[in-house]
């Protein structure tokens, strides 16, 4: 039987973006993103849930029917036999919307966060954790969301494993943005069932040496350990500007570049002091689209914790 709550007060969140994979990284890695979704909520006064947003994609992130973070937060609270307070949300988003940047795993994090918040649920960073990746299906996107910098994750006899490293990793992060987007089903749909020895033997080193790159603060190993043959050669067609862009690795101060998550957006990591000018007409020339949409960021030490908005 579901037992009514208290009315905690209200609460922010801030989520950052996330790029998974990292070429050879397939559901493992994740690399937060200094784009974030800021989540101001509170019990709402009217009885009906509202949303009030800004940013990029405000409209699709205002509509409160069929919205990922109120359908987590609700079935959440009803798994756990509570009822689920209805709230007032204030957003401002940063996150490009189906572009691999990990849009829906803030949006589930940010679901589980006001779940455990406002049903008081209690529940530990871990825990937390644990019910965005079981929502996701893979731990990569929801791991460095809420852990920051560049996470390792996987499952282990039913339980995430996470390891991060955060510190001192000022390289640029440019995000090259197309115009149409790419849903990570139809971009999971384009995988084969099996792979050959050698394309998994290349992605185990591949990804080893991308672990020892971020790890050693290697930039000269990017270009190498952003090689992927189990995923994007695969997503190719439906990810254009991936094919025009890996040619920049290694070159003009590109240290390397994959598809950010399942596309259709490109990553490319840049050595800090790269003038982003620079590499901005240089992306667009490689991908001949003057136009073309390309974000500067950094790395991101990942999601703030639940902090009390001060009314």
């Amino acid at each position: 039987m579901s037992t009514a709550v208290s009315s905690p007060g209200p609460v922010r969140l801030r989520l950052p973006a996330t790029s998974a994979n990292l070429g050879p990284g397939f559901d493992s890695l994740g690399l937060a993103m200094s784009l974030y979704l800021t989540i101001e909520a509170r019990v709402s006064e009217t009885g009906a849930f509202s949303i009030d947003a800004t940013g990029r994609n405000a409209e699709m992130c205002s509509q409160v029917e069929n919205n990922l973070i109120l359908t987590t937060y609700m079935d959440v609270l009803a798994n756990a036999g509570k009822i689920a307070p209805r709230l007032s949300l204030q957003l401002d988003n940063e996150i490009p919307l189906g572009m691999g940047c990990g849009s829906s795993a803030a949006a589930l994090v940010a679901g589980v966060m006001l779940a455990n918040h406002f049903g008081e649920m209690g529940w530990t960073p871990e825990q937390v954790l644990a019910e965005a990746c079981r929502r996701e299906g893979h731990p990569d996107n929801v791991a460095a969301c809420l852990l920051g910098g560049m996470t390792v994750s996987g499952m282990h006899q039913g339980r995430v494993i996470t390891a991060t490293y955060i510190d001192n990793i000022d390289w640029k992060l440019m995000v090259a943005m197309p115009s149409s987007s790419l849903s990570t089903s139809k971009a999971r749909a384009l995988l084969p069932e099996n792979y050959s020895k050698a394309d998994a033997v290349a992605n185990v080193q591949a990804t080893a040496l991308l672990v020892s790159a971020f790890a050693l603060k290697r930039g000269d190993l990017l270009s190498a350990a952003m090689q992927d043959r189990i995923h994007q050669p695969y997503r190719m067609q439906a990810c254009p500007l991936l094919p025009m862009l890996l040619p920049l690795a290694g070159s003009w101060g590109v240290l390397g570049v994959a598809l950010s998550g399942a596309g259709p957006s490109v990553l490319v990591i840049a050595e800090a002091n790269e003038d982003s000018s620079a590499l901005r007409a240089r992306i667009r020339s490689a991908a001949s689209a003057p136009e073309l949409e390309v974000v500067e960021t950094k790395v991101s030490s990942g999601a703030d914790s639940i902090s009390i908005v001060i009314t």
